[in-house]
């Protein structure tokens, strides 16, 4: 559909820096979801309109259809304690790996001080305790957690002590608040198992929805449950041999039924955020007809795609996307759908007209 680049060009990390002001990143979600400012880019005539995010719906027609992520994240930042030096340890759950076992893949902070055999208390009464049993990278680790009862109430006490994992360019500037519980959320998210939210989805609101519905405006769902490797600092400045982790991912086979069926009919595939066009890119035959998981008596699919410039896209025909931070994978991803000179260009033009910037910030329509 669109190729984005010199064909025989790679690009590289440093062609992805920007200025940003750290004023300009939303620290809260606007009171209104769908009250969000809109940048809208057409990649034909290359102009820029500045909307609201409710006039999204001008944008888009009867038999169109929106494809989001309904990931849902769960409490996965936690406290605890280093047995015997008391020493403060943070721990974000990423994955259950057993759950006879108790057996959890996390990040420890600070990583130097907690080594195999160490246990972590997080409870005063030590009635949730985890022992290391092994080192997966510089920070993370494996843990087997030691509780008195059933698999339900172990999760029942894991979401009772943990909190909002929000990402660390918010947490640096202000404290966790009651209201992330709810704002880190998008008001479609049913399917537990995300550490990273699908930001772009926040701006929709129940009323944007149902206006939608009204217009004939479509929707479907898929899974992919985001790990903290969206925000880790790519490393390489050949982004070629960047390698980002591994998400879980669901496309359950009426919707991809549902996706293949609307492209056939000449209707548009209106991609929301970063995680769903990943997951779609990562389950798609050449002809552009989408991948169910559900195959081979699984249901899932495990992908660490990496999209960049140049890219050739198969399914959608927009996107949805929030202002994403310098050299970041998901601003590589935008560009190279967008157009990177262009998509520059309006990140640029978005300083400069002081729209807020990642998670809690305002929104980008790519058509």
């Amino acid at each position: 559909m669109y190729l984005c680049a010199p064909k025989f060009y790679l690009m590289k990390l440093s062609e992805f820096k920007y200025y940003l002001p750290q004023e300009l990143i939303a620290l809260h979600p606007v009171e209104e979801r769908d009250e969000a400012r809109m940048m809208v880019l057409d990649r034909k005539t290359k102009t820029i309109e500045h909307k609201l995010f409710k006039d999204i719906i001008d944008y888009f027609d009867d038999g169109d259809l929106f494809v989001m992520n309904n990931t849902r994240v769960f409490p996965a930042l936690m406290y605890g304690e280093k047995e015997q030096t008391r020493a403060k340890i943070r721990v974000i759950l990423l994955r259950e790996l057993d759950e006879e076992s108790r057996l959890w893949d996390v990040l420890v902070d600070p990583a130097r001080k907690i080594r195999i055999g160490n246990k972590l208390s997080f409870t005063e009464d030590d009635s949730l305790v985890a022992e290391v049993i092994d080192n997966t990278t510089s920070r993370g680790r494996t843990l087997r957690f030691l509780f008195d009862g059933d698999h339900d109430a172990f999760k029942k006490k894991l979401m009772e002590i943990g909190t909002t994992p929000l990402p660390n360019n918010i947490k640096q500037l202000r404290d966790i608040e009651p209201s992330d519980e709810t704002d880190y959320q998008t008001i479609y998210a049913t399917e537990e198992g995300a550490v990273v939210a699908p930001a772009a989805g926040f701006h929709f609101s129940r009323f944007l929805l149902s206006k939608m519905e009204i217009k004939g405006i479509e929707r479907t769902y898929i899974t992919l449950h985001a790990g903290l490797s969206n925000f880790n600092d790519i490393d390489v400045e050949d982004l070629s041999k960047h390698k980002p982790d591994s998400e879980r991912m669901i496309i359950r086979s009426e919707v991809a039924d549902k996706i293949n069926e609307t492209k056939k009919a000449g209707h548009k595939i209106v991609v929301v955020g970063t995680t769903t066009m990943k997951a779609l890119e990562s389950s798609v035959y050449d002809s552009g007809m989408v991948k169910t998981t559900e195959m081979n008596g699984k249901e899932d699919m495990w992908t660490n795609k990496f999209i960049y410039p140049p890219y050739r896209f198969k399914v959608a025909n927009a996107m949805v996307s929030n202002f994403h931070a310098p050299q970041s994978a998901m601003l590589m991803m935008v560009a190279a759908f967008g157009g990177y000179e262009f998509v520059m260009k309006a990140y640029k033009e978005a300083v400069a007209e002081k729209y807020r910037f990642l998670t809690y910030g305002d929104a980008m329509l790519i058509i």
